[in-house]
């Protein structure tokens, strides 16, 4: 649903439970697998990529970065599910270039997004 709203947006976003061959897959494999398809990955696990950023740094491995998110700051559930397409829209918006993230990571919302979400009407 969230990747339809961002698509309808213009967005080129995949998620993993609508790619079979992606569920399941390891940590490790699936951000290899993200920066072999110059993608970044949005996620709420801090550590375990954060980890996969230092080990590609380390391996001199080019990413497409990562989008940190927590259930604190973008509450999950059917209600707010257009909070947080309106923050990675936002975001995608600004950063438009698939290189925005390259080798790095952001946590969204960063505070560009968080001030310009609460100075939205909502639809």
């Amino acid at each position: 649903m969230i990747t339809e709203q961002l698509r309808e947006r213009g967005h080129d976003v995949a998620a993993v439970s609508e790619r079979l061959e992606l569920v399941g897959l390891k940590d490790v494999d699936l951000f290899a697998l993200a920066a072999a398809e110059r993608r970044a990955v949005v996620t709420e696990d801090c550590g375990d990529f954060h980890r996969q950023m230092q080990d590609a740094t380390a391996a001199g491995m080019t990413h497409h970065g990562v989008l940190f998110t927590s259930r604190k700051q973008l509450p999950r559930g059917k209600r707010t599910i257009g909070l947080l397409v309106r923050v990675l829209d936002d975001f995608l918006a600004r950063h438009p270039a698939e290189d925005a993230v390259l080798n790095s990571y952001r946590w969204i919302p960063d505070r560009q997004s968080a001030d310009r979400i609460e100075a939205a009407p909502l639809p």
